[in-house]
């Protein structure tokens, strides 16, 4: 299954979608520790970042200084799409909201300060009307 490549039809396709819960970004040296279920992982020179549900974090006494919603674009984006994170990332700089991205395979994933994330679901829903 081909992902969409035409940034309007991208724009207007979003479907932004809120995920319950609260997620934070860590990091562990090593593998992903017992009770721990990480939403994503990246691996780095100074260890392993994990996107983890901020209970799991305090459970598990991981630091952390970020607390984040997780904003799901569904529309299902080719990896070689041009101009998409540009275009909501730009969005939501001009409202004052940082925007941490990871694409999956099917969709983009956000990441944006939890206590405006219902502010930017509404951003981004309000650019996917202006652009279809």
């Amino acid at each position: 299954m081909t992902g969409e490549s035409n940034l309007q039809k991208l724009l207007s396709s979003m479907r932004p979608q809120l995920n319950p819960g609260r997620y934070v970004f860590t990091t562990v040296v090593g593998g992903v520790p017992s009770g721990i279920s990480p939403v994503a992982t990246i691996i780095e020179d100074e260890g392993l970042t994990l996107v983890v549900r901020e209970e799991e974090a305090d459970a598990a006494g991981l630091a952390y200084d970020y607390v984040a919603g997780w904003i799901t674009l569904r529309v299902h984006s080719a990896l070689e799409a041009v101009g998409l994170t540009a275009a909501f990332a730009r969005e939501l700089a001009d409202a004052g909201l940082s925007c941490n991205v990871i694409a999956g395979f099917h969709h983009d994933h956000l990441f944006v300060p939890h206590e405006n994330a219902t502010q930017a679901v509404a951003i981004l829903e309000g650019l996917a009307r202006r652009s279809a």
